[in-house]
C-alpha cells in the first residue's frame, strides 16, 4: 500500500454505491477507485467511467476482483443477502472491508464477518454514516462525558409516514431479510447503542406488520408500490432489555399513519439528564430546582454568503475510514458493535414470528 493512496475495489454498483460511497470516495484525495464489479456489467462500466482512475478494471465476478493483489480495500455495496459471503471472501483475500449496512442478513452471517476480520487481521467496518453527523458526534461527546448519567431508557426512531423504497430489491424478503427494521431502524439502533455504550442485550420482544403494504396507488414519494411484490413488513416495533436492566424501544416504519416521523434519531433518558433528536438536538434536565431544555446548534455558518466547511456525513465517513486504513487505527464503527445491532434486529424478527420473547446468549 502506498503511503499516499489506498486502492479501492467497488463490489456492487447500484443505488447506494452511486448515491453515497463512490461520490464520497471521489472527494477523498487518498482514495483511488481502481476496480468495479457488478452482476450487471453495464453498471460497473458506467461507474468505472465516472469514478475510476488510471484505466480501472471492470468485473462481473467479485472473486476475480479479489485476485488483484494491488487492491487494498473493498467496498461491499450489494443487497443484504450477499454482504457476509463477499465480505468474508474479501477479508480472506487480504483486503480491508467497508460493508454497507446492515452488516448482514442474519446474525450468523455477521458473526462470520467478525471472525474473518479477527483471523485475517484486516479492518472491517459497516456503513453507519449517521455517526458522522455533527449532532451525533456532539451527543456522543455528551454521553461519553457522563453528562446524562446512567442511560437506562432509550428510543430508536425510524418512522416514515410514507417512504417505501420501490426500486431494487428493497421489497424482496429473500434478498433483504426484512423491511424497514433491517433497512432504516438499523441506523437508529446503531446510534442509540453507540450513545449508551451498551452492547449487551438480554431479551427482545417484537411485532411486525404488513398492513399498508396491501394498499394500491399509495401516495409514496417514489411512486406507488405493487402490493403483490411487497413481501417484507411495512412496520416493526421492538422492546429490548439489556443485561444491566436498561430498556431500548425500537420503532420503524416505511408507511404508517402518523405525524410523528423521523429517521436515524435517538431519544436518551439518563439519571442526570436526557437528550433527543426529534426537533434538532436538545438536552433536558433539572438544575437549581428548575427544569431546563438546551437547544444545541451544530450549524457551521453565521457569516454572510458562507455556510461553513462542515463535511457531509457520507464524505466524512469515507475520509475517516480511509485514514484508519492508512494510519492503522480502529474504524469508527467496529464490527463487534455492528454484530450486536444485527443480533437485536434478528431477535425482534424472531419474536414477531414466534410470539415469544427472544433471549440472547
Amino acid at each position: 500500500m502506498s503511503e499516499e493512496t489506498v486502492k479501492i475495489g467497488i463490489i456492487g454498483c447500484g443505488g447506494i454505491a452511486n448515491g453515497k460511497h463512490m461520490p464520497a470516495l471521489e472527494q477523498v484525495p487518498a482514495a483511488e477507485m481502481v476496480a468495479f464489479c457488478d452482476i450487471i456489467v453495464d453498471r460497473a462500466e458506467s461507474a468505472a467511467r465516472e469514478f475510476g482512475r488510471n484505466e480501472p478494471d471492470v468485473y462481473e465476478d467479485y472473486e476475480e476482483l479479489l485476485k488483484d493483489e494491488e487492491i487494498d480495500v473493498v467496498h461491499v455495496l450489494t443487497p443484504n443477502d450477499a454482504h457476509s459471503e463477499i465480505s468474508v471472501a474479501a477479508l480472506q483475500a487480504d483486503k480491508h472491508v467497508m460493508c454497507e449496512k446492515p452488516m448482514a442478513k442474519t446474525a450468523a452471517g455477521a458473526k462470520k464477518m467478525v471472525q474473518a476480520a479477527q483471523e485475517s487481521g484486516k479492518k472491517l467496518t459497516i456503513g453507519y454514516q449517521n455517526r458522522h453527523r455533527p449532532d451525533s458526534r456532539y451527543l456522543h461527546k455528551v454521553c461519553e462525558s457522563g453528562d446524562l448519567g446512567e442511560i437506562y431508557f432509550a428510543k430508536a426512531h425510524a418512522v416514515r409516514r410514507r417512504g417505501v423504497p420501490t426500486w431494487g430489491v428493497f421489497l424482496n424478503e429473500e434478498a433483504q431479510g426484512g423491511g424497514p427494521l433491517i433497512d432504516i431502524a438499523t441506523h437508529s439502533l446503531d446510534l442509540t447503542l453507540w450513545m449508551m455504550g451498551n452492547y449487551e442485550p438480554e431479551m427482545a420482544v417484537g411485532s411486525t406488520y404488513h398492513k399498508l403494504a396491501e394498499k394500491e396507488n399509495a401516495a409514496n414519494p417514489w411512486g406507488p408500490w405493487n402490493p403483490d411484490e411487497f413481501t417484507v413488513e411495512d412496520s416493526a416495533f421492538g422492546f429490548v432489555r439489556m443485561k444491566n436492566g436498561a430498556t431500548v424501544v425500537i420503532e420503524s416504519s416505511w408507511a404508517l399513519n402518523t405525524l410523528q416521523t423521523g429517521c436515524a434519531k435517538t431519544t436518551l433518558c439518563g439519571t442526570e439528564a436526557g437528550a433527543d433528536m426529534q426537533e434538532g438536538l436538545r438536552i433536558n434536565g433539572e438544575r437549581f430546582g428548575n427544569l431546563y431544555t438546551k437547544e444545541i446548534s451544530t450549524e457551521a455558518g453565521g457569516v454572510d454568503f458562507f455556510e461553513g466547511t462542515e463535511e457531509e456525513a457520507g464524505v466524512r465517513e469515507a475520509r475517516v475510514w480511509i485514514e484508519s486504513v492508512l494510519e492503522d487505527t480502529e474504524p469508527v464503527v467496529k464490527p463487534e458493535e455492528a454484530y450486536v445491532v444485527t443480533q437485536i434486529l434478528e431477535g425482534i424478527y424472531e419474536s414477531a414470528e414466534t410470539g415469544e420473547p427472544y433471549y440472547f446468549d
